[in-house]
C-alpha cells in the first residue's frame, strides 16, 4: 500500500515526481472564479502570484474532481504539478470539510498511479485534516490485480500505484498528527481488504476460504475467532445458513471475530451478510444479474474489516463480528420455493424466492448475537435490488428498530463520508409476511421490499437490544467509473461507519 509520511519541508525544495495542490471555485459576488486554496501558497509564489490565472487558462474550474497538470515553476525538484478541484470556496474563515479533502486526494492518487513519490500540498487546518488526506490517498492508490498477468507489478492502465506521499504541512512530532495519519492507515489498509474480499472471483473466494482468511487476520491482529462449520451448525440448529448453503458443494460457515479491551464499558456486534456468490438458487437470477453477485459477501467484508481496524486502533470497546457466510446454488439438494426452515431462534420460515436468501442467514447470525445481549447490533448487507431503485448507486439506507441509535448511525455514516439515508420500517408491511404454514415468510409486498427485509431481520433481534440494518445493495459495488476515492468494483462501503461507530461507543458519545 501506498506509504504515508508527514513533512515541515517546502515544497520548492522536496524531491518527488509531483506536488498536488488544491484549488476551488469562488462563489463570492465579486470574483465567480478560481482560487488556489491553502497550502499551495510556495507553488503560487513560484509563477509571481498568477497560479489560479494560469489554470483557468488551461481551463480549470475548481469543480470537485477535475484535475489539471502543468509543469512545475523553476527552481522546484519536482517536474509537475497537479492541481485538483475541491469544489466551491468556504465561507470566510471556514475550512475545507473532510469529504472534499479526502475526494480531492483521491483524485489525485489515482491520476499519479505509477508515481514513486507525490507531495500532497492541500489544505491541512488540523490534524483531522491530515487524516483525511492521508485517507483519501490510500483508498485512491487502491488497485486489485491479483489477477493480472504480471499479478503485484501492474495496476491501473498498467501503471503501479503510487508508491509514496508526503502531507505537506503536517507536523511529524505533534501527536494529534501522527495519530491522524496512523488512524487512517489502519482504517484504509482494512477498508482495502475488504475489497480485495468483494473483487475476488468466487471460484477462490467460497466459505471456507473466507473463513480461512478471518483466522488468519484474528490471530495476527490477537482476535478471538470461532467458525462453526456444516456440522456444528446442524448440531447448532442454523437452519437459515444450512438452508441457504444446502444447494453448493462449497459448505456454509458461520464466523464469529471477538476483539475485547480491558477497559471497555460498552459492546457492539456487526453482522455481516456473507453469500459468497449468489445464483439466485431454486428461483435463478436472469440473465445480465449473475455477473457481479461475487459481490453479495460485501456485508461481511465490512464487519471482518471493521472488527480488525477495531483491534489494530485499540479501540476501548469490545466489538464482535459475526460473518454468516454461505454459496446460494441451485441443485438437487438446494431449498425449495415452500421448503420451511426451522431458524436458530425457533421460529420457522417459509422460503417464497430462494433468492431471498440473506435474509435468511443473517436472522441466524442476528440471533446468535443477540444471545450475547450486547448494548448495540448492527448487520450490514447488499440485501435488496429495490433499495438500489430507492436510493441508487450511491447511498445506502438505515433501517432500525430505535429512532435515536438509526439517527447516531446515520450522522455517523455521513461524518466519514458515507452517503447514507434514514428509512422506516412502516408496520403495515409486516402483515404480508404472514405464512399460512409458518411463522413467517421470507417474501412480503413487493412495494417496499427494501423495508420489508428489514421487517424481517427485525423477528430475529434479541429484546431490549438497539438495532440498525444497512441495506448497502446500491454502494457495495461500483459498476461503473472510479470517481474521488472510490474505485471500479469493491468499495469497501459501511467499513468506516462500522468503526466511526465503534469510537463513539468507546468514547461514551453514541447516545
Amino acid at each position: 500500500m501506498t506509504a504515508l509520511t508527514l513533512s515541515t519541508a517546502a515544497a520548492p525544495g522536496l524531491r518527488a515526481d509531483a506536488i498536488v495542490i488544491g484549488v476551488a471555485k469562488d462563489t463570492s459576488a465579486r470574483s465567480q472564479g478560481l482560487v488556489v486554496a491553502p497550502g499551495a501558497e510556495a507553488v503560487d509564489k513560484a509563477y509571481d502570484g498568477r497560479l489560479a490565472g494560469v489554470l483557468e487558462t488551461l481551463g480549470a474550474s475548481g469543480a470537485e474532481g477535475e484535475v489539471t497538470k502543468l509543469p512545475a515553476p523553476s527552481g522546484f525538484k519536482a517536474s509537475l504539478v497537479v492541481a485538483v478541484g475541491l469544489g466551491a470556496q468556504p465561507e470566510k474563515d471556514a475550512a475545507f470539510d473532510a469529504e472534499a479533502l479526502r475526494r480531492a486526494a483521491g483524485v489525485a492518487a489515482r491520476t499519479l498511479a505509477g508515481a514513486k513519490k507525490a507531495a500532497f500540498a492541500l489544505p491541512l487546518s488540523e490534524a483531522a485534516d491530515a487524516g483525511a488526506v492521508g485517507e483519501g490517498v490510500l483508498l485512491g492508490a487502491y488497485s486489485f490485480d491479483a489477477y493480472k498477468e504480471q499479478g503485484g507489478a501492474k495496476a491501473k492502465n498498467g501503471k503501479a500505484p503510487l508508491a509514496e506521499a508526503t502531507l505537506l504541512g503536517g507536523k511529524p512530532r505533534d501527536k494529534a498528527y501522527k495519530a491522524a495519519v496512523e488512524r487512517a492507515a489502519a482504517v484504509a489498509e482494512e477498508l482495502n481488504r475488504a475489497r480485495d474480499l468483494v473483487n475476488t472471483p468466487p471460484n477462490d473466494l467460497n466459505p471456507e476460504a473466507f473463513a480461512a482468511v478471518a483466522q488468519a487476520a484474528a490471530k495476527e491482529h490477537g482476535i478471538k475467532v470461532q467458525v462453526l462449520d456444516e456440522k456444528a451448525l446442524t448440531k447448532g440448529g442454523y437452519g437459515g445458513i444450512l438452508g441457504v448453503g444446502a444447494g453448493s458443494a462449497a459448505g456454509p460457515r458461520l464466523v464469529k471475530l471477538s476483539y475485547t479491551s480491558s477497559k471497555a464499558t460498552k459492546s457492539l456486534a456487526f453482522v455481516g451478510k456473507g453469500i459468497t456468490y449468489d445464483s439466485g438458487g431454486i428461483s435463478l437470477k436472469p440473465a445480465g444479474h449473475n455477473e457481479t453477485m461475487k459481490c453479495d459477501m460485501a456485508g461481511a467484508a465490512a464487519v471482518f474489516a471493521a472488527v480488525v481496524a477495531a483491534a489494530r486502533l485499540g479501540l476501548e470497546v469490545n466489538v464482535t463480528g459475526w460473518l454468516a457466510l454461505a454459496e446460494n446454488m441451485p441443485s438437487g439438494s438446494a431449498t425449495r420455493p415452500g421448503d420451511v426452515l426451522r431458524m436458530y431462534s425457533g421460529k420457522t420460515v417459509e422460503v417464497l424466492n430462494t433468492d431471498a436468501e440473506g435474509r435468511l442467514v443473517l436472522a441466524d447470525a442476528l440471533w446468535a448475537a443477540s444471545q450475547e445481549k450486547p448494548d448495540a447490533i448492527i448487520d450490514v448487507a447488499t440485501l435488496t435490488g429495490a433499495m438500489m431503485l430507492a436510493l441508487g448507486s450511491r447511498t445506502y439506507g438505515v433501517m432500525a428498530n430505535d429512532d435515536a441509535f438509526r439517527a447516531a448511525v446515520h450522522e455517523a455514516a455521513e461524518e466519514v463520508g458515507e452517503p447514507a439515508w434514514p428509512m422506516p420500517l412502516p408496520e403495515h408491511l409486516r402483515k404480508g409476511m404472514d405464512s399460512a404454514t409458518a411463522d413467517i415468510a421470507n417474501m412480503g409486498e413487493r412495494m417496499g421490499g427494501g423495508l420489508v427485509a428489514g421487517l424481517f431481520l427485525r423477528e430475529f433481534v434479541g429484546e431490549g437490544i438497539a438495532w440498525a440494518h444497512l441495506d448497502i445493495a446500491g454502494p457495495a459495488f461500483n459498476e461503473g467509473g472510479a470517481f474521488g476515492y472510490t474505485p471500479k468494483g469493491g468499495t469497501g462501503t459501511a467499513v468506516r461507519t462500522l468503526v466511526r461507530v465503534a469510537e463513539l461507543a468507546a468514547a461514551g458519545d453514541l447516545g
